[in-house]
């Protein structure tokens, strides 16, 4: 089993900045994704980020936070983060993070989550 925890949310205002973390523990060795999801009130969970533990250059983005949000991870530390740029009211969710073994690219298939933390972004 892999366990993930999640920390970093928060209010924010329109334009800031939040960087969120995910610490990992357990049998980490059997992943190789560390993905970061959404879910906004009313809506389905959507994908947002995703990095591979073994190749940090290796990263795959939803078009919705291209360029304003970076994906990255310290293996040593089993951590994955999320910094968000130029956040936008639409951004507001729970951000969960997830881990799977696979493709980066790949959306689905995960079978680790967070239990989530939360971003509001005030316009």
């Amino acid at each position: 089993q892999v366990q993930l925890v999640e920390s970093g949310g928060g209010l924010v205002q329109a334009g800031g900045s939040l960087r969120l973390s995910c610490a990992a523990s357990g049998r980490t060795f059997t992943t190789n994704i560390m993905g970061w999801f959404r879910q906004a009130p009313g809506k389905e969970r959507e994908f947002v980020a995703a990095i591979n533990w073994n190749s940090v250059s290796n990263t795959y983005y939803a078009d919705s936070v291209k360029g304003r949000f970076a994906i990255s991870s310290n293996y040593a530390k089993n951590t994955v983060y999320l910094q968000m740029n130029s956040l936008k009211p639409e951004d507001t969710a729970v951000y969960y993070c997830a881990a799977k073994t696979g493709l980066v690219g790949v959306t689905n298939g995960y079978p680790y989550w967070g239990q989530g933390t939360q971003v509001t972004v005030s316009s």
